[in-house]
């Protein structure tokens, strides 16, 4: 992680695809030819877990921070193993170009599963792999099948308002739901042994090629999850299993009122109490997906903001220290090569800044950010880099360079850019200005976003942060990618030393 790299930014869902939504399949192959035609290292992606339409498909709000996405199960690859028949394909709608239509994937995907499962079912003999899947993986399977199918029986309720028995999870009660649905729990642990085999699949072909995954983890969890279901007491719950504080950001510069995220906070004393063990199962399980992890909102490690669960608003939070020397000296201690990226963005204090570097987290930097301020001292411009960081043209929240420069830059900020790279240049050329200062930079690891590399524009963005239309939908397009991308990318990489394809 702390050799001299690249690599590039794109979710799993935003690859081409015929069928509605990226996956898994053949495009998936496709785009690790491209980063290896392009001497990249890595590759990152954004949360892999299971989305929902009530929370706008966002992959940073689940119903299990174990579970995968269903939705980026590759058809054709459950045809090449015999699930499906070609002719189930035809059935398919007519999706939109450039654009995930979630409601109309979501359903014809459910269609084509049942096939699948009603074929797997048949066989009376079920795969040794599918066998060994459901044992490796029992200690959170079992638990989020028996979830996903209580949620359909009880209406889509949250998991508080279920009856009393299952709610609190009383062992008669569990035993009389998983008797009474065994087939729909086996679906639900037919899908994620699909998703599993094809993702483990991939990710040995990334090998192969030379490509390293980074993963994305959310801090904070949702409470209608099966994480909270069946551990409420790592979380600040009442007696009524109600949230007695949430998560947030107090106000700030951009929000006279702060952010009220809703998720429940952590019990960090009854983490404490058990060596952090959820943590670090959940830590282990996402690095079996990925080489690295970066985990969102790190700064809530260190000390969060708990607002009062009555509150409307972040304004009556208050800062909550987490016992941060004692879980960081347990994660190191079990993951010694800290495979990890903090997700240091915002306003961050000195003790954030000082337990990243005792324990050698490398935060990150965005160049989107860079020209607002003093240009001999902004943390964000590359000559003050130190290489234990990544250098990021704009994440997954960001515009893209070229929309930033056209809809959110002021005039300062473009002279600032301008000034800073010693010339002027078109619209055009913005995006692969500030690719060419993220390469060059002194940072260890530089990671581009796709749309910055194509140089498209602000209606391709990933995600608009506090607005819940049109996000987590944009889809790459194959012709997008051209063979002067692939050469331009691989000769400023050999350029920049960053490749491992010398």
């Amino acid at each position: 992680m702390f050799e001299r790299r690249s690599g590039v930014l794109l979710h799993i869902s935003s690859l081409p695809s015929e069928f509605g939504i990226g996956d898994l399949g053949p495009s998936a192959y496709r785009f690790v030819d491209f980063l290896n035609a392009a001497k990249q290292s890595f590759w990152q992606v954004l949360p892999l877990n299971p989305t929902d339409l009530m929370f706008g498909n966002s992959p940073y709000s689940s119903i299990s921070a174990f579970a995968t996405n269903n939705l980026l199960i590759s058809p054709e690859i459950l045809v090449d193993e015999g699930w499906l028949k070609k002719e189930d394909l035809s059935s398919k709608p007519s999706f939109p170009k450039g654009k995930v239509d979630y409601p109309v994937v979501i359903n014809w995907k459910q269609e084509i599963f049942d096939i699948a499962y009603q074929r797997f079912r048949r066989n009376f003999i079920k795969p040794v792999d599918y066998l060994r899947f459901c044992k490796d993986n029992k200690g959170w399977l079992d638990d989020f099948s028996l979830f996903v199918i209580l949620k359909s029986c009880f209406s889509n309720k949250a998991w508080n308002e279920w009856p009393d028995d299952i709610k609190y999870r009383q062992k008669q009660a569990i035993d009389k739901y998983i008797k009474k649905y065994v087939s729909d729990i086996e679906k639900v642990k037919f899908l994620q042994y699909s998703f599993f085999k094809q993702w483990f699949s991939l990710k040995k072909y990334c090998q192969n090629k030379g490509v390293r995954l980074i993963g994305d983890m959310p801090i904070y969890v949702s409470f209608d999850s099966v994480d909270v279901w069946t551990h409420p007491d790592i979380f600040k719950l009442d007696e009524n299993e109600d949230p007695i504080f949430v998560a947030g950001v107090p106000p700030d510069y951009f929000s006279e009122t702060g952010q009220r995220w809703g998720n429940p906070v952590y019990n960090w004393d009854r983490l404490k109490e058990q060596r952090y063990s959820w943590w670090l199962d959940r830590i282990r399980h996402n690095l079996k997906f990925f080489d690295i992890l970066r985990i969102d909102h790190f700064r809530g490690l260190i000390a969060f903001w708990q607002i009062p669960a009555q509150e409307d608003t972040a304004v009556n939070g208050q800062w909550v220290g987490v016992p941060y020397d004692d879980f960081f000296t347990c994660l190191c201690s079990e993951f010694p090569d800290k495979p990890i990226i903090a997700e240091d963005l915002g306003i961050i204090t000195k003790d954030v800044e000082e337990a990243m570097k005792r324990y050698g987290f490398p935060g990150m930097k965005v160049l989107l950010f860079a020209f607002n301020g003093d240009m001999q001292t902004h943390p964000y411009l590359p000559h003050n880099y130190t290489p234990d960081c990544v250098v990021y043209t704009g994440t997954h929240d960001n515009n893209t360079a070229k929309g930033w420069f056209l809809n959110e830059a002021t005039q300062q900020e473009k002279e600032n850019f301008f000034s800073y790279i010693g010339t002027r240049c078109s619209v055009d050329e913005v995006p692969w200005k500030l690719i060419e200062l993220a390469m060059r930079s002194p940072a260890n690891l530089a990671v581009i976003p796709v749309q910055d590399l194509l140089g498209l524009g602000a209606e391709y963005r990933m995600n608009t942060p506090g607005t819940t239309k049109d996000n987590w939908q944009w889809q790459l397009e194959e012709e997008h990618v051209r063979d002067d991308i692939i050469n331009r990318l691989g000769k400023l990489t050999v350029e920049t030393g960053r490749s491992i394809f010398q």
